[in-house]
Parts: C-alpha cells; sequence; structure tokens
C-alpha cells in the first residue's frame, strides 16, 4: 500500500497531459481530447489492447479531472496530491487560492491537533556513578598481593529520571515527570506534575507541584521585552514539614549581535546570587563566560568548544570559585544519526579526577561519572584521557563501522530491489501504452509525409553519454537509455512537437531506466526533407522544428 501511495505521489499530471504549468483551459481540453483518441477504451476492440487503455484511461481521466477543475488544481499546484488526499471539503467551499490555501492550513492544524492527542514526547535519562579510586588512591598490587588480586571497583550513586508531556489542547499542556536517586545506600525521590498555557507565540505562563522531600510550588512565566530580549521569572514555596521558605529567580536574555546572546540571572532565597553569562557562537566554535556573586557560592567560568570535524567537537572549560577550582576537556562525536557519545576528563580541588561518559540517544541521556582519584595524580589523568579514547576506537572499528556499513549495505539492497520493481511497473506501462499508439503514430507519420513535415526518426531517453555519441553508441548501455520514437511521434501535431518542462519520465510511453542519474532525450527529426538532431535536459520544454544541427541524407 505504501508503495503505490508513493507511486501516486510522484505522477505529475501535466506530465500525463503533456501540458505547460501554465496551461489554459482551453489547452487542457486539447490535450485531453488528444489523449482520449490514443487512450480511448472505446476506440480499441482487442480484448487485451482494451484493458489496458482502460487502465491508462483512468490516469488521463484523474489528470483532466484536477486540472480542469480551479480549485482542485490550486490545491495540487500548492500541496501536490497529498493537499487532494487532505479533504474534499476544501473543494466544496473554496473558490479563490488564497481561500483555498487559507482552508487547507485549517484542516491541517485540526490533523496536527489529532496527532498531538496521540503522542507524549518522553525524554528522560539514567545517572551511574562508579567509584574507581581504588584503581590509583588505595591499591598497591605489590603490597596487598596477599590480601586481594583486583582493585575494589563499585557503583556509588545512581539516578533515573523520565517525563511525558500530555497535549490537552493546542496551547495547553501537560508534564508528568518524576526521579529516583541513589547515594551510598541513602535514596529519595520525587514526582511532579506541571502545566504550561501559551498564550501567543511571544507569552506562557507555567505552574508546577511537586512532592518528594516536602511539597514544592513553582510558577513561571515567559514573555518577550522587545524583539531581541526576552525575560522568563518566576516564584517558588517549599515546606519541609517544620518551616516554609521561598525563592525567586528572574533572567533576561538578550540577542547582542548576530552571534551573542547575554543572559543575567537573579536567585533570591536563602542562597542569593546574581549570575551573568555571554556565549558567542558562530561557525564551528563556541565560547562561553559565565561570573556569578552569590552566597555561599560565587565563581567564575570560560568554556570553549571546537568543530574540528563534520561530526566531531572538541571541548574545554576551566572554572575557579570559593569551593575550588576545575579544569575539563573533552571530546564529543556524533555516532549515528539520533546518537552522541561525549567524553570529558575533569581535574580538580577538591573534586580529584573524573571521567564522564554520556551517551545522547534522540531525547534519552545516559551519564557514566567515574571516579578515578580524589587527588590530582598524574597515572589517573594520564589513564583516564588514554583509555577512553583507545576504546572508542577499537568499538568504532570493530563493531560500530562493520554494524553501520551492513545497514547501508542492506539499505542500497532494498533500495535497489524497490527501483527495480517501480521500473518493471513503469515499464510495463510504458510498453503497454506504445502498443496502443503504434496505430495513432502510423496516421500521423502518413499525414507529415504527406505534406513534407515533422517526422520522427528516432528519440532516445535516458542517461546518455555524450551528445555528439552515435545511436550505435547510444545502444551500448539499453538498460539505461530508451527508445522513445513512437511517444514522440505521437505528440506531434501541425508539424511542431511540444513537450513540457516536466520530467520526461511522466509522460505517457516513457518510464525512468536510470533513477537519480542524469538523463537527456536526443531526437532525431526530418522536417522539410532534412534530417536535424537535438539534444534536451530532462525537464527542458522541448519545442521543435528547430533549424540547426543540420545532417544531410546521403
Amino acid at each position: 500500500m505504501a508503495e503505490s501511495e508513493e507511486n501516486e505521489e510522484t505522477v505529475d499530471h501535466y506530465a500525463v497531459l503533456n501540458v505547460r504549468r501554465e496551461a489554459n483551459e482551453s489547452e487542457i481540453k486539447a490535450a485531453y481530447r488528444r489523449m482520449c483518441v490514443l487512450y480511448h477504451p472505446d476506440k480499441h476492440t482487442d480484448p487485451a489492447k482494451k484493458k489496458i487503455a482502460e487502465e491508462l484511461f483512468s490516469k488521463v481521466q484523474k489528470a483532466h479531472d484536477v486540472l480542469s477543475n480551479p480549485e482542485k488544481r490550486g490545491i495540487y499546484d500548492i500541496y501536490g496530491q497529498k493537499g487532494l488526499d487532505a479533504g474534499w471539503e476544501v473543494i466544496e467551499r473554496q473558490r479563490t487560492p488564497a481561500e483555498v490555501r487559507e482552508e487547507y492550513e485549517r484542516l491541517q492544524r485540526e490533523k496536527e491537533e489529532q496527532h498531538l492527542r496521540r503522542i507524549t514526547n518522553p525524554t528522560g535519562g539514567i545517572s551511574v556513578g562508579v567509584d574507581a579510586t581504588d584503581l590509583f588512591d588505595n591499591y598497591n598490587l605489590m603490597d596487598s598481593l596477599n590480601e586481594r588480586v583486583l582493585p575494589n571497583i563499585e557503583v556509588s550513586s545512581m539516578s533515573i529520571s523520565q517525563s511525558i508531556e500530555a497535549p490537552l489542547t493546542r496551547t495547553d499542556t501537560l508534564t508528568l515527570a518524576g526521579n529516583l536517586k541513589i547515594k551510598n545506600g541513602n535514596g529519595d525521590g520525587s514526582v511532579s506534575v506541571s502545566t504550561r498555557r501559551l498564550f501567543s507565540h511571544s507569552k506562557w505562563a507555567e505552574a508546577t507541584f511537586e512532592a518528594g522531600n516536602g511539597p514544592n510550588l513553582t510558577l513561571r512565566g515567559f514573555a518577550n521585552l522587545t524583539q531581541r530580549s526576552h525575560i522568563i521569572g518566576g516564584i517558588s514555596i517549599r515546606g519541609d514539614g517544620s518551616a516554609v521558605s521561598g525563592g525567586l529567580q528572574c533572567m533576561i536574555v538578550r540577542q547582542l549581535d548576530k552571534n551573542t546572546v547575554g543572559y543575567i540571572t537573579y536567585r533570591g532565597g536563602l542562597q542569593s546570587s546574581l549570575n551573568t553569562t555571554i556565549i558567542t557562537e558562530s561557525e564551528g566554535t563556541k565560547a562561553q563566560l559565565t561570573i556569578q556573586l552569590g552566597i555561599p557560592h560565587s565563581f567564575a567560568m570560560v568554556a570553549f568548544t571546537r568543530k574540528i570535524e563534520k561530526d566531531t567537537k572538541l571541548k574545554g572549560s576551566v572554572k575557579t570559585g570559593t569551593f575550588g577550582s576545575v579544569l575539563q576537556y573533552g571530546c564529543e562525536r556524533k555516532i549515528s544519526e539520533h546518537s552522541t557519545l561525549t567524553a570529558t576528563m575533569s581535574i580538580g580541588i577538591p573534586t580529584g579526577v573524573v571521567v564522564k561518559i554520556k551517551l545522547t540517544r534522540a531525547s534519552q541521556v545516559y551519564n557514566f561519572p567515574i571516579n578515578l582519584s580524589e587527588e590530582i595524580q598524574p597515572a589517573a589523568i594520564f589513564y583516564g584521557t588514554v583509555v577512553p579514547i583507545a576504546v572508542f576506537w577499537v568499538v568504532k572499528m570493530l563493531i560500530v563501522n562493520p554494524f553501520v556499513k551492513m545497514e547501508k549495505e542492506m539499505e542500497t539492497e532494498a533500495n535497489r530491489t524497490k527501483h527495480a520493481r517501480q521500473m518493471a511497473e513503469k515499464k510495463r506501462e510504458a510498453e503497454s501504452s506504445i502498443q496502443l499508439m503504434q496505430e495513432s503514430c502510423e496516421r500521423i507519420i502518413e499525414y507529415e509525409s504527406s505534406r513534407h513535415g515533422l517526422i520522427i526518426v528516432n528519440a532516445w531517453y535516458g542517461h546518455l553519454v555524450s551528445m555528439d555519441e552515435s545511436p550505435q553508441g547510444v545502444n551500448r548501455g539499453p538498460s539505461k537509455v530508451i527508445d522513445v520514437t513512437v511517444p514522440v511521434q505521437c505528440q506531434v501535431k501541425d508539424s511542431r512537437l511540444f513537450l513540457t518542462e516536466s520530467s520526461k519520465c511522466n509522460l505517457s510511453g516513457f518510464y525512468d531506466p536510470c533513477p537519480e542519474e542524469e538523463k537527456l532525450l536526443k531526437i532525431r527529426y526530418l522536417f522539410r526533407d532534412a534530417v536535424h538532431e537535438v539534444t534536451y535536459g530532462d525537464k527542458e520544454a522541448v519545442r521543435i522544428p528547430k533549424q540547426s544541427h543540420k545532417i544531410h541524407l546521403s
């Protein structure tokens, strides 16, 4: 079914009737009559030909039905066949192109609303903290040989978070979220529900209620201040069973220039702070400067990201403040269409040496922070830097690359099989069409010969390697070039030939012999007892006779 729908979508109604996209009503009617002469079932008495004619004539009728109706044609010109399939009430209600567009977009909005009700947009993440400090801090193989053979590596923490959205209307969205955390044997968690209302493209409001370690209510809002700035602000009220505390947060965002954005964030409450961030981003690079003054934590941070390949970025940052200093460097690489792998080395006081591995798959994030040492040790830094790179390349070369290669080969084979089936069906249809054209072709040749008019000697369509190549040379690749002499001759009327500027593979008697390759149409014709030869691009309008490229008869 999907394949037939795809074939239906690729049909060009203008090419079926061989008319210009600007053709008027009389041109469409004349083209339809000409096709009726070729394909009308009543003109064929042979049962086999009559069956073929019925199949081909249905396509002609459908093309005429669409192009002769101004409303249907307006939708088809704007949205194609999908627009016509959206709903026939468009045709009944509308008359002008502007009204057609408006009604179609209304129907599309209704479909989008129905689709919104069926999606949940799940997002979430898993974080697994690994304590491997025994590798470098407390473990000495020679001293502990009699006690144990391997260092003690254990999972020290784990957290899981998940959220789903439930669109209620086009302006209201309900979000359910929850998380669980376990660290050193102690665990806690929370669940929250929030609702957001979109008032316009420049304003929204959100309310969130969270339950876990005491109830927490948060109210937030967004509004554009100017064309280049906006504000996000909110208040929160938290209760812990014995007291109630409140907090305030307000962030103003300003587009400073084409590549630079500034942020000013104020947090009020028990832990108040004022944060200023400037981010500048251009093609291939991103830099960030952050300064925060607050109680009890103040810090300054500089971060930089550089794109070194199409799917690879290098990252680095330095942060220093009242609680210590941290240096981070790492690499981010896109490993598939929807997956990104990031490895970061963190060296700091008092955090020690930590390797952070992050895998992002669509809307799911998996974090694996591995604590190598509680102090800054050269061995931990060296192995924490080298081992992830080595593991990544080994996995990439031995697992990822073979898998990707196998997937591409399977996809290529599937496309090849699909194109082969489609080509076989189109070829069968074209050959059947040519059978019905034979009698008309002979009558047209007889008429044109009597008046020394336009006679098509030969016509070839497909991947023509050279425009100056002889017919014998062309025939060396029969699978990529087809003979379309009869279909082209049948388009001749009163010693004139016109073929539409659409792809010629949609014309009657044509098909695509070489998908995804450049195609040309070469025509050798006789006009006024002289032979001429012309070559046209696939989507170039054909108008002959032309008095060029004359070939004298021997």
